[in-house]
């Protein structure tokens, strides 16, 4: 019986490792190579901003693109090659951001400005100059400021 554990352990260790290093890839993707969305979302809301580089990432079987952008803008796509996440260092284009939340924002915070935005699958948060993060509902009502 010890003989078979031990292959069975082996055997999972094996897998293990197969999935580990399946499930995980980053690969650096020329401009070109981007999806038609992806390009015209840039284009639309970024047009100053040139694209450094674009990795196309496979992780746990979820596809994203991670793009990174002059002045240290960074922008993640998820696999329908919409928008989900953006991280800058100054203040985001107005059109990035959900009208009612820029609202929000303008309206409680009118000496601050938005520098990140992010989706995930309840809610959608969004990180002030300050420090601030500000959660808020899938339709922009505020939820509450996460510590």
């Amino acid at each position: 019986m010890n003989i078979y554990k031990k292959e069975f352990a082996v055997i999972l260790a094996a897998w293990t490792l197969i999935l580990m290093t399946a499930c995980s890839q980053e690969t650096i993707i020329p401009q070109e190579a981007l999806p038609l969305e992806i390009t015209t979302y840039i284009s639309t809301h970024f047009p100053d901003y040139s694209i450094l580089q674009s990795v196309k990432d496979r992780d746990d079987f979820v596809l994203t693109y991670d793009i990174i952008l002059s002045d240290g803008i960074s922008l993640e796509f998820n696999r329908k090659n919409e928008i989900i996440d953006i991280d800058g260092h100054s203040k985001l284009p107005d059109s990035v951001i959900p009208e009612k939340i820029l609202l929000y924002v303008k309206t409680n915070y009118p000496s601050s400005i938005i520098t990140d935005w992010e989706l995930d699958d309840r809610n959608q948060q969004v990180q002030l100059d300050n420090g601030l993060d500000i959660e808020f509902t899938m339709s922009g009502d505020f939820v509450r400021i996460d510590d």
